[in-house]
């Protein structure tokens, strides 16, 4: 008798451990609502990646009113996806974030305008209606344009600001000459509304030189002096690049995941799937660990604004690869 119950005991002890494990939360703040930009995190949580390494994840989708900085600086996250300029402005202005992890290695960001304007090349802005993403998303346009000497303030020789929704109705309805758009995802939704590639004019933030690391992770730097939570992400981390990599190479698969997550039913697989495949070209190392060289040269570029730039000293501590060493 003494046997079962020290048995029974055993077996209670070793299901609450192992519920234990199970109950390691995580909050990811999404930079944007569900879909294939965001694939590795819900590919890692349906194919129970994040469940093998003793993680239970929940993915909360942004939009255009939710800033991950303020999401995570709040309490409600406990690691975001954000662009690097937005998370070293943020970061500058009190809020301070660190980078774990870089998902993205290129750039998707880009400016779509029509050519019936006659803009040809990145100095035949000046004069022109130009629409861009505001919300943490302006940051690299801003320095573009300082880089090249145009202001922004609407003034003679420079160019008029649309502040643009998340769509390319500016553009469709030639409101402005040129809109923000991304490689995976507003560049086919100009074709979609009618324009043929030929009728565009596109300038890619990396072909122009002026590009900044777009989604990584980020968390806030006194949770990493906490070795308990380095340890959770690390693992966290690990179990999204695996989902990361399951997508890129499994993207009928990714789609269908994603769809299934969809909660506005506005998605098709025809624009999930072009999606999933213009994110696999921005994707980095397997492991997602951030390139210091790409690191410097978004720093340089940030504080490149001359009279105003979108940081003004260069950052101390904003990334780190605790979680990385924590992996090892």
């Amino acid at each position: 008798m003494k046997k079962v119950w020290a048995l029974a005991t055993g077996m209670t002890m070793g299901l609450s451990l192992a519920t234990a494990q199970a109950a390691d939360t995580v909050t990811i703040q999404l930079k944007w609502v569900a879909q294939a930009q965001f694939a590795g995190y819900f590919v890692a949580k349906e194919k129970g990646f994040y469940k093998d390494a003793g993680l239970d994840v929940t993915i909360k989708p942004g939009g255009p009113d939710v800033a991950p900085p303020q999401v995570i600086a709040g309490g409600g996250a406990d690691v975001v996806v954000d662009w690097m300029p937005s998370a070293l402005a943020s970061r500058e202005k009190g809020v301070p974030l660190v980078n774990i992890s870089q998902t993205f290695k290129k750039s998707g960001l880009e400016l779509t305008c029509r050519a019936e304007t006659g803009i040809k090349k990145p100095t035949d802005f000046k004069g022109k209606t130009i629409g861009v993403w505001y919300g943490g998303n302006e940051y690299p346009f801003l320095s573009w344009m300082s880089k090249l000497g145009i202001k922004t303030d609407g003034s003679a020789g420079g160019i008029k600001i649309i502040k643009q929704g998340f769509n390319v109705d500016p553009l469709l309805q030639k409101q402005a000459d040129c809109v923000s758009t991304m490689t995976y995802n507003e560049y086919w939704q100009v074709i979609d509304g009618g324009y043929k590639p030929s009728q565009l004019v596109v300038f890619k933030y990396e072909d122009e030189g002026v590009a900044t690391l777009e989604d990584g992770l980020y968390v806030l730097e006194k949770n990493l002096k906490d070795p308990a939570f380095v340890a959770k992400m690390a693992k966290f981390v690990k179990a999204s690049m695996k989902g990361w990599d399951y997508a890129k190479n499994h993207v009928d698969e990714a789609v269908k995941i994603i769809l299934a997550g969809d909660s506005t039913g506005a998605k098709t697989a025809k624009d999930q799937t072009r999606m999933m495949t213009e994110v696999g070209k921005l994707l980095g190392a397997t492991d997602g660990k951030l390139d210091v060289k790409d690191y410097d040269r978004t720093v340089a570029t940030l504080m490149s604004g001359g009279s105003d730039p979108v940081i003004t000293k260069k950052p101390e501590g904003a990334y780190s690869f605790a979680v990385y060493d924590a992996m090892k």
